[in-house]
């Protein structure tokens, strides 16, 4: 069988790159803004809880999953990236906080709107024997994104290799004069500007795609309305279960995830003693480690146990936890350790199998909304947990052990449960399994 869904896979996979390039473009210059907007932890806290890290992102989900059920998946692509690009320029342009704070929250919008979109899309476009490797690919996109934007974050900022650039450019708008840290904040006001112009490419080749043909087919027996759809997904006794099992999967590992995400950096800065700059080569080298795990389970996955994959990548999440409160991550060895465990659990992760039975365990009618439903209950706890987190970490670190225990407690919870729900849906077409597990009904 020719494959024919490579192309529309990447063009929608950028989706990925823009979600984590802004959780992590926020990430890697918040300690540039906090100097200069003069923000304390509390405000950082809230900063991640609006974003596209969390709450942000809940809000776009639960919206656009359930119009792509209803407008279909194009009109997603055809629209949304102008609302990403709008939030990404409002924090370029930030001068205080509530600025920032509001760029933050659009961005965030914009990327819930496009998951559910984006991961419905690929499965509805991938033949069946490759839907697992072109979700590994959209996760791929996922990984490159936060790589690409700390390598730009080290090379424009302070003491990087393009910095006199930026300084030169601050200066020339604000001014020979401006103080240190106004001028130094505008290398992230640089990096959201390649997110920007990312953002920018994505639109006019996702405004090329065609609709899904499993949309089209759906649309043409099927007239129900939004409400129609969320009142089957909370009447469903099927759907009702998936919608519980993804949703504690998924939450219990991105509790963890969002953490890692947004205040990674920072804990590296604090806990680990690093520098800025070390902080993201640290990071960076996560990433990395991400992408190419990925790109090695992108060949395996539709051969091999989906609930084996899974349960490998627990245990690899989990290790670096384990090294944190038996050893702290105190000495370069141990930092760089955590830093590639975790890497390595980010190309195996639940987000991967989340994207991929959150995709197929629903029929066409209300796959995308049901996505939505759970991404708005995942990332909404997540932004509550993000206030939490900045409480039981500290100001300084002081509770980065306690904090470990509570990841490890999280991603046990997430093993067992997806040990024991894990579905066999591998080399079944979606129209096969919606029948084994709907029946006729839809």
């Amino acid at each position: 069988m020719k494959d024919n869904s490579l192309k529309s896979t990447l063009a929608v996979s950028l989706n990925n790159y823009l979600d984590a390039g802004a959780i992590v473009a926020g990430a890697s210059g918040i300690t540039l803004w906090q100097n200069y907007l003069g923000l304390s932890e509390m405000h950082l806290g809230w900063l991640n809880a609006i974003s596209a890290n969390a709450l942000g992102a809940a809000i776009g989900a639960i919206i656009g999953g359930f119009l792509a059920d209803r407008f279909g998946r194009k009109f997603i692509f055809t629209y949304n990236l102008l609302v990403y690009m709008a939030g990404v320029l409002i924090v370029m342009l930030s001068v205080n906080f509530p600025m920032l704070l509001a760029g933050f929250l659009i961005t965030g919008i914009s990327v819930g709107i496009g998951v559910p979109a984006s991961w419905t899309y690929i499965s509805e476009s991938s033949e069946v024997h490759n839907r697992g490797r072109n979700i590994c690919i959209s996760q791929m996109s996922w990984g490159f994104g936060p790589m690409i934007i700390l390598l730009f974050g080290m090379l424009f900022a302070p003491g990087g290799y393009l910095f006199d650039i930026v300084e030169s450019v601050a200066h020339a708008i604000i001014g020979a004069d401006a103080a240190e840290n106004a001028v130094q904040v505008f290398s992230s006001r640089v990096v959201f500007f390649t997110l920007f112009v990312v953002a920018f490419i994505a639109w006019n080749l996702q405004r090329q795609l065609e609709e899904s043909a499993e949309f089209e087919a759906n649309k043409q027996k099927d007239k129900s309305g939004i409400l129609d759809n969320i009142k089957l997904i909370f009447t469903n006794r099927i759907a009702v279960r998936t919608v519980v099992f993804l949703a504690v999967i998924y939450l219990t590992w991105n509790l963890v995830a969002s953490v890692m995400g947004f205040f990674l950096p920072h804990i590296y800065e604090t806990a680990g003693g690093v520098s800025n700059e070390q902080a993201n080569w640290l990071s960076c080298v996560l990433w990395f480690c991400t992408v190419a795990t990925t790109a090695v389970l992108s060949q395996f996955i539709d051969r091999i146990s989906h609930k084996f994959i899974y349960i490998l990548g627990l245990l690899v999440a989990i290790a670096p936890w384990a090294m944190v409160v038996t050893t702290g991550i105190g000495s370069s060895a141990s930092l760089w350790a955590f830093a590639i465990l975790w890497g390595i659990e980010g190309g195996l992760s639940v987000q991967i199998f989340y994207a991929l039975w959150g995709s197929e365990l629903f029929p066409a009618k209300f796959r995308a909304g049901a996505q939505g439903l759970m991404f708005f209950i995942v990332r909404g706890l997540s932004a509550v947990w993000g206030l939490v987190f900045t409480f039981i970490y500290g100001e300084n670190g002081e509770g980065f052990t306690l904090a470990a225990y509570c990841m490890i407690a999280l991603l046990v919870i997430s093993l067992i449960v997806g040990v024991i729900g894990a579905p066999n849906t591998r080399g079944k077409s979606l129209s096969q399994i919606t029948k084994e597990r709907y029946g006729d009904e839809f």
